[in-house]
């Protein structure tokens, strides 16, 4: 168990538009991590969350979890999600702020495998963890809609929080970053040909009607060199995004620019928005409107989308009242920097006997990014995927000492590691889907992150 922690405090701070400013005086720190709502010029969430110096980390690698607390190491095999709520005294929530200490960090796809027995016939090119995943007393949070900046949380003493309030009250100068390049080809784990053999299985399997659904991923991997922090500053100015993340923990540095929110808990109100059908963004405002009007209008879209909607509300149903999950939208469009996704929003009310833990354990992974029905989706991706998916597909998140909880789902995200950078793309394959589209859909997603790393090539 962690220290019980102390009633937290809240101290009001300058107000700075660029998080990225304050968080760099930090970013070399193990454990360092961003929570980032999208640049200046382009943000389309409302809080940055950042923080450091965790009181205990919990790393999950197959069967074992080692946690470092207060300076002692001890392993479990049990439950991981178990062991992060073990870990999280409760406290009051501060009105008006989303997070006053508690959890942040990731819970990668093959956590799943900690909930459902899946084939192991993939490669693991990954050897990451499965879950890594801080305890932190403090955080500064950021709120762009009120323009207001927080220290919030506790310290170890009176003269650690000063030395906080001193460190994040003046804005820092910018500093050189050392540059990131790619030092080699940008190489597919999938050829058009293994696509093809993979789309025409699942195809079948669709006939058989072993499944309705299921997502498909090609991963782009790259040699690379340098400061993974200069390239995700580079990502989220060229695509910027509500749910996007920077983690700095041991051996892995994950650069996240996901739109899609997983899970969210807020007073126990729960929130899911599911990302299913994509079109690729348009030069002139028409031809815009043209993708938007396809898109929201396409039978196969909205009948991929209602099959995770479903999926989903199932999920949330396991630890929300009876009679209180609701969907309040379906098919909206909303659009990003070189995309337009259909998203629907689900929402319910959390169980009293039911913990934020318990609701992500449930719904892990999102149904948006597997399939239906998601064990057998899962299967199929097992067999056809060459590599393990690793961080990617699944989330980054905090779960505050207050029970409360944000999500993403990890796409649109650069894993690096061991000199090279990792990210994939991919969509949900359904009866009527075409391979050319299907095939072309995946590179519209990837498009912007193929186009930053050939500019990063050395």
């Amino acid at each position: 168990m962690s220290t019980p922690s102390t009633s937290p405090q809240l101290y009001e701070l300058p107000y700075l538009s660029e998080s990225t400013r304050l968080f760099s005086s930090i970013v070399d720190q193990e454990w360092a991590v961003f929570l980032d709502s999208g640049s200046a010029e382009k943000r389309q969430g409302r809080y940055d969350i950042f923080a450091a110096q965790p009181s205990c980390t919990l790393v999950t690698r197959g069967k074992q979890t080692l946690i470092c607390n207060a300076g002692k190491e001890s392993i479990s095999e049990l439950d991981p999600f178990t062991l992060v709520k073990q870990n999280l005294p409760r406290q009051e929530a501060i009105a008006g702020i989303p997070f006053n200490g508690g959890a942040i960090g990731y819970f990668a796809y093959d956590l799943g495998r900690k909930l459902e027995t899946l084939p192991e016939i993939a490669e693991d090119a990954e050897h990451t963890p499965d879950m890594a995943v801080g305890i932190y007393q403090w955080a500064v949070v950021v709120d762009h809609q009120k323009k207001q900046s927080y220290l919030v949380g506790s310290a170890d003493s009176a003269e650690h929080w000063q030395g906080l309030i001193k460190q994040f009250s003046v804005y820092p100068e910018a500093q050189a970053i050392e540059s990131f390049k790619v030092t080699g080809e940008i190489q597919s784990n999938m050829t058009k040909e293994t696509y093809r053999q993979a789309f025409t299985k699942i195809k079948h399997y669709l006939k058989e009607g072993d499944c309705y659904q299921v997502n498909l991923a090609q991963r782009f991997v790259a040699n690379c060199q340098g400061d993974s922090w200069a390239a995700y500053c580079q990502l989220r100015l060229v695509n910027s995004a509500p749910f996007s993340a920077y983690l700095n923990v041991p051996g892995v540095q994950l650069l996240s620019s996901s739109p899609e929110r997983f899970l969210k808990v807020s007073a126990g109100r729960v929130e899911t928005k599911p990302i299913k059908g994509t079109r690729p963004r348009k030069q002139s405002v028409l031809a815009n409107q043209q993708q938007i009007d396809e898109l929201q209008n396409s039978a196969k879209d909205r009948a991929e989308n209602v099959m995770i909607v479903d999926l989903l509300r199932n999920d949330i149903s396991k630890n929300c009242l009876p009679g209180s999950v609701k969907v309040p939208k379906l098919f909206d469009v909303e659009s990003y920097a070189t995309v337009h996704h259909l998203v629907s929003t689900i929402s319910g009310q959390l169980a009293a006997d039911s913990h934020a833990l318990d609701l992500l354990r449930s719904c892990f992974p999102g149904g948006s990014i597997t399939g239906a029905p998601k064990i057998r989706a899962m299967e199929i991706i097992e067999e056809l995927e060459p590599n393990r998916r690793g961080i990617y597909c699944g989330s980054v998140a905090y779960i505050g000492f207050d029970g409360n909880m944000d999500s993403n789902i990890t796409i649109r995200t650069l894993v690096h590691s061991d000199n090279t950078i990792r990210f994939w793309a991919g969509g949900g394959i359904v009866n009527d889907s075409e391979i050319a589209a299907e095939y072309q859909e995946s590179f519209d997603k990837a498009a912007v992150i193929l186009h930053l790393l050939q500019q990063m090539q050395a």
